[in-house]
């Protein structure tokens, strides 16, 4: 009876004192002892049968356990936790969908912390913030320098835009969130009115850079929507932002003041009440709504001031149908078809300027990139493909220095560590994610892979281990 929308998915554990904790797909938070595998505590988060999951690995800050929740395409309502690690009790929640209250538990009791971003459906019509959406799936981060959380949302729902005019946040969001209590202290919103399912919740990643010789405290983020985006991590502000796959169909740019996108005309799918039939116009939209970058994240250089872009060249055709919400059953009122957009590779490997918008290299790729990406202070970088190879590439130029075949394709994301003085990377293979199943025509270049489910450790040669 656990619906998950993309795939039996776990992105990982928070490790805690004696404590692996981590989420379950019927929306529960676990706690085992790291030495004998037994519960300490375990609690529920959300009601699974209304289509909450959890799929992120918590993160845990000042000892409380952050979780977001999954479920965004069966009309939940996104929402963060805290709880406290040793005990699992609840310490306060904080919905993302404008116009629901959070909370701060104190001894057993419920104390109202606002409601989100002020009074009910202010940028959703009727009632339709109830079952927004705006699912914090991917897991958060947390900035010291602020003492921020930074969580991404999901889309908004219903996926026909047609149904809730309006901004509709804080759906296809990046918002700072206090640890300490759960409010809100900005919100940045990728995609307003979101029409195509791209989300917000891509990480977004926290770096310094010089400019008119003041530090500058910013924060990066390349959404699914195919736009790179700049952002004061102070206070959100938008700094710049520019495109950073080849293509964007559904907008002509964005707002330079304000990072708002310009929507172009006839990019959005068509209503279809103004259509005779059960569905609206359909339009090709770039990229698809898997995204220019999806949930594999990028990795930053200090050394060489470039972010390295896992991203996706494809398109969608997309049209909305009349849809109702119901408990439990999927709220989309949309149908898609994927295709490439080139014939001879949809992954692109993009080392990115986020001072300038220039892409300084790139590696394509036959098959979608689904996994994500370190970078190393021995100025490499790693990531996997679809068809097995884990690849490392020269940081400054892109030359593609070592790969190996692991035998199954490659969608987590590569770690390095370090024993008796050697350097090494591991990674795990196991093929499998949203891309075979929602794929169309871009999953006939994956059907024939290997499933698998192995680690695989390597060593760095002496001329690229990082110095102490």
């Amino acid at each position: 009876g656990i619906m998950p929308c993309c795939d039996v998915v776990n992105r990982g554990v928070a490790l805690y004192d004696d404590k692996v904790i981590f989420g379950t797909l019927d929306a529960k938070l676990v706690a085992l002892n790291k030495d004998t595998g037994k519960p300490m505590w375990i609690k529920k988060v959300a009601d699974y049968q209304a289509g909450y999951a959890i799929t992120a690995a918590p993160i845990v800050v000042k000892g409380n356990v952050i979780t977001g929740v999954s479920g965004g395409e069966f009309g939940v309502v996104g929402k963060v936790e805290a709880y406290d690690a040793n005990t699992g009790e609840l310490v306060w929640m904080r919905p993302t969908v404008e116009g629901h209250m959070g909370y701060v538990y104190k001894e057993g009791k419920a104390i109202e912390n606002g409601i989100s971003g002020g009074k009910a459906g202010q940028t959703w019509p009727g009632d339709m913030w109830k079952n927004g959406g705006a699912a914090p799936w991917l897991g958060g981060t947390y900035d010291q320098d602020t003492d921020s959380l930074f969580f991404g949302t999901g889309n908004p729902a219903p996926w026909n835009s047609h149904l809730r005019p309006g901004d509709n946040l804080f759906s296809s969001s990046r918002v700072a969130i206090d640890p300490d209590d759960g409010s809100i202290k900005w919100h940045f919103q990728t995609t307003p009115h979101d029409g195509w399912d791209y989300d917000g919740v891509n990480e977004l990643i926290s770096f310094d850079y010089k400019e008119k010789g003041k530090t500058v405290k910013a924060a990066a983020t390349a959404d699914r929507n195919g736009f790179f985006y700049v952002l004061n991590r102070e206070n959100g502000d938008f700094i710049r932002g520019f495109p950073f796959v080849d293509k964007i169909t559904w907008a002509e740019g964005l707002d330079p003041k304000t990072g708002r996108p310009i929507f172009k005309d006839g990019g959005r799918p068509g209503d279809p009440s103004a259509m005779e039939g059960s569905k609206g116009e359909v339009v090709v939209a770039q990229p698809a709504f898997l995204g220019g970058k999806n949930w594999m994240p990028m990795a930053y250089s200090q050394d060489t001031g470039l972010f390295y872009v896992p991203s996706n060249e494809w398109s969608m055709d997309i049209w909305n149908e009349p849809v109702s919400y119901k408990k439990g059953a999927a709220f989309l009122g949309a149908g898609f078809t994927i295709k490439p957009a080139n014939d001879d590779y949809i992954g692109v490997l993009r080392a990115m300027d986020p001072k300038t918008g220039k892409e300084v290299w790139r590696y394509e790729n036959t098959a979608p990139l689904w996994g994500g990406v370190m970078t190393t202070a021995g100025n490499l970088v790693f990531t996997g493909t679809p068809e097995g190879y884990l690849k490392a590439f020269d940081a400054k130029t892109g030359e593609e220095l070592y790969k190996f075949n692991t035998g199954s394709g490659v969608v987590g994301t590569p770690v390095t560590w370090t024993m008796d003085g050697e350097q090494y990377v591991s990674v795990a293979s196991g093929w499998g994610g949203a891309v075979p199943l929602w794929g169309g025509e871009v999953a006939k270049v994956v059907k024939d892979f290997n499933q698998g489910g192995m680690v695989w450790t390597f060593k760095l040669p002496k001329d690229r281990v990082a110095s102490n």
